[in-house]
């Protein structure tokens, strides 16, 4: 299992921006898909975004297309959630995963085998 961790969380006001990274310590990244998911009070986990292992193939939700972009750099073994545009409903924690499968559905957490602890976003005014 990857050990992956995220950061970048924080308080900010409707309308504004963050930028998470999901970093991988110690194992390359570099045949893994990886996930964004996020979780907010009294709600399941829902998939956010999700880019294959050599970054050119996305996935995006819905309620996040065109305010979201997802990247990875891989000699830093590292993917980003670029966030604008950020309302209160964004309000959640949110959790990077990965396969080695490559596959990059978000639809399920299922088959997404490696996770994160989560970084809390708190969009508040």
């Amino acid at each position: 299992q990857l050990q992956l961790v995220e950061s970048g969380g924080g308080l900010v006001q409707p309308g504004g921006s963050l930028r998470l990274s999901c970093v991988s310590s110690g194992l390359a990244l570099d045949t893994y898909a990886v996930g964004w998911f996020r979780q907010a009070p009294g709600k399941e986990r829902e998939g956010v975004s999700s880019i294959d292992s050599i970054g050119d193939s996305i996935n995006y939700a819905d309620f996040v297309k065109g305010r979201f972009t997802i990247s990875r750099d891989t000699a830093k073994n590292t993917v980003y959630l670029q966030m604008n545009s950020l309302n209160p409903e964004d309000t959640a924690v949110y959790f990077c995963a990965a396969n080695n499968y490559d596959f990059i559905s978000i639809r399920t957490t299922r088959g997404w085998a490696s996770w994160g602890q989560g970084t809390q976003v708190t969009v508040s005014s």
